[in-house]
């Protein structure tokens, strides 16, 4: 079963995923109507397939305008000004199912509780960098390894990074 899809409207193309929705150039689909785009590749799991033989539904969901573009055109010392604008005509579509597999609803992602180690300082996690770099001299060699590690693996602050390893040079 293809997990993506690469499909191609109106001179453009598009990787696509069941449920996606896009903004693409206006289609000739009423809106509500389902129509099947040019499907150039599948794939997923590691595997495509270059010639597909399943079909890509995809259902007009509305029909916006797109940004205006505003056009001036100006010639020095002649008087000439002329303004003119443009907004294009989209059609909002939502990829119903690709091969026949219809949307699958995602499962809600369970959060995994962030454990702070034992050694790390009391409220660590809450710091700001500012924190971390008044009140990292009273901490132990053991902490500021600890705090190193917790950064490297969660928050990855630059500032803080640095702060500590300046603090760990200092002992060395």
């Amino acid at each position: 079963m293809a997990d993506y899809a690469i499909i191609s409207l109106g001179g453009k193309q598009y990787r696509v995923h069941a449920g996606d929705r896009l903004l693409v150039d206006h289609v000739a689909t009423a809106e509500g109507k389902t129509f099947h785009p040019d499907v150039l590749l599948t794939g997923g799991n590691g595997k495509p397939d270059l010639s597909p033989r399943v079909q890509v539904t995809a259902k007009v969901v509305g029909s916006p305008l797109g940004k205006k573009i505003r056009i001036g055109k100006y010639k020095a010392k002649k008087g000439y000004r002329r303004h003119t604008g443009f907004r294009a005509k989209l059609s909002e579509i939502e990829i119903q199912s690709i091969g026949g597999a219809a949307r699958r609803e995602a499962a809600p992602k369970k959060e995994m509780p962030v454990e702070a180690p034992a050694k790390l300082p009391q409220g660590y996690a809450e710091m700001t960098i500012a924190d971390i770099n008044e009140k990292s001299p009273g901490w132990s060699a053991e902490q500021v390894e600890a705090a190193l590690d917790y950064e490297r693996a969660h928050a990855a602050r630059k500032g803080a990074i640095s702060a500590l390893e300046a603090k760990r040079e200092k002992e060395s």
